[in-house]
């Protein structure tokens, strides 16, 4: 008996939805929009999370850098002063690497060589322009690196000063094309270099590509490339993650030994935990989540007045046929329940194209920012359950004044 009183209310409020299919259409595209603007933006939110979450992520949390970095601000006498750091030069990192002897941890020292070489192969040669990495043994791997072909370099590679390197994804689809790229010699200024490993596919980080990039013996680089005042950096990976603040306080006590710090001054080196960045810029996104949610309820509070407004004028438009039902004994509650589930499908259906439209709106916007588009379950919950609760409130007056009506005078009602 409930399940086809249940029904019968459905038949109808699909039937007055029908008759009124121009007011109807205008409220679900209110709520829709206020939907939208609330998906939309916490997919590209998702996306760009995803996104920053893989690129960091790779690194592990459990490794930290020490490299130089710009100190600013510092008011000395009312005047802004700025404080420049002093690069890491090859010496200190050696120092660095030889007395940073703490257990479970692995210390690279690699240093950009350039980010404008040529590199070729045979008659052909690379366009655009190579980033050329000079690294150890232990660089693939602290930086979360891994290689799709080949091998990562050894310490015989490394101790020897073989002219080999690791090519970026790229050399695949560019210079190397076509042919199986290891023990192929590439030339880089001059210098023939036997290629024994090609890294994993990276992509892009905030559009600069980390596919286009050769890495070379340490030694190697800095004898090719002799550019006055290079900056070094060390990447140190703790593989017992609870041992890494302690970790990271005996590297900057060492670092302070190394480049003869009194204890009374400041550090003049940068120390950045993988975990940090990233933590850092989702903290940024939390924000991006707020205001999306901020722009959302500000349109769906428009939405639900004119869905609350709809309902009042269809309850004064059928105070006639309101009277005749109740006349002919339906109770209070099933008006009312007809008239609630009026506005609970109009709010689902607004909620319903909201979510459409905002996952695809979503989607285009990151693709375009080249992030990493997942499936947004948490904003797709939060549509739902916004456009319900929009129906809920919208439809809760309405419905009530429905049922209280008189049925004398309701039928007297022109």
């Amino acid at each position: 008996m409930m399940l086809n009183l249940l029904k019968e209310n459905i038949r109808i409020a699909f039937g007055s939805i029908k008759t009124q299919i121009l007011r109807t259409s205008l409220t679900v595209i209110i709520i829709a929009i206020g939907i939208t603007a609330l998906v939309g933006i916490l997919t590209v939110v998702s996306a760009l999370e995803n996104t920053i979450s893989s690129d960091f992520a790779s690194m592990g949390a459990n490794t930290f850098n020490i490299s130089q970095y710009e100190n600013t601000a510092r008011r000395r006498g009312g005047e802004e002063r700025t404080i420049i750091n002093p690069i890491i030069s090859y010496p200190e990192a050696v120092a660095f690497k030889n007395k940073f002897n703490y257990p479970f941890t692995e210390t690279s020292v690699s240093f950009t060589a350039t980010s404008i070489a040529e590199v070729k192969y045979e008659a052909n040669k690379t366009d655009p322009a190579i980033s050329v990495v000079g690294v150890d043994e232990f660089f693939i791997t602290n930086s979360g690196l891994e290689t799709s072909l080949g091998r990562n370099f050894n310490s015989f590679d490394i101790a020897n000063n073989n002219y080999v390197c690791v090519v970026g994804s790229d050399f695949e689809k560019g210079l190397l094309k076509d042919i199986n790229p290891l023990n192929k010699t590439i030339s880089i200024r001059g210098a023939r270099f036997k290629v024994i490993g090609v890294l994993k596919e990276k992509g892009s980080t905030f559009g600069n590509s980390q596919d286009l990039r050769v890495l070379i013996p340490i030694q190697v680089a800095r004898s090719l490339f002799t550019a006055p005042r290079i900056n070094y950096n060390m990447s140190v990976m703790v593989s017992k993650k609870e041992i890494l603040d302690q970790a990271i306080d005996n590297a900057i006590s060492t670092m302070r030994r190394v480049r003869k710090l009194s204890p009374i001054k400041d550090n003049n080196f940068g120390v950045v935990r993988s975990d940090d960045l990233i933590n850092r810029i989702l903290g940024i996104t939390q924000y991006l989540g707020l205001a999306s949610w901020l722009i959302g309820i500000i349109t769906v509070l428009g939405s639900s007045i004119a869905l609350m407004n709809i309902m009042i004028v269809s309850v004064t438009e059928r105070t006639r046929e309101i009277g005749v039902r109740k006349a002919l004994g339906a109770k209070r509650s099933t008006v009312a329940i007809q008239f609630f589930i009026e506005t609970m499908i109009i709010g689902q259906l607004g909620g319903i194209v909201g979510i459409i439209l905002g996952i695809l709106i979503g989607f285009g916007i990151a693709t375009a920012l080249d992030f990493a588009f997942v499936i947004p379950w948490g904003a797709i919950f939060a549509a739902f359950t916004t456009s319900f609760i929009v129906a809920l409130v919208s439809g809760l007056y309405p419905a009530i004044k429905a049922a209280v009506l008189d049925p004398i005078e309701a039928l007297r009602y022109e």
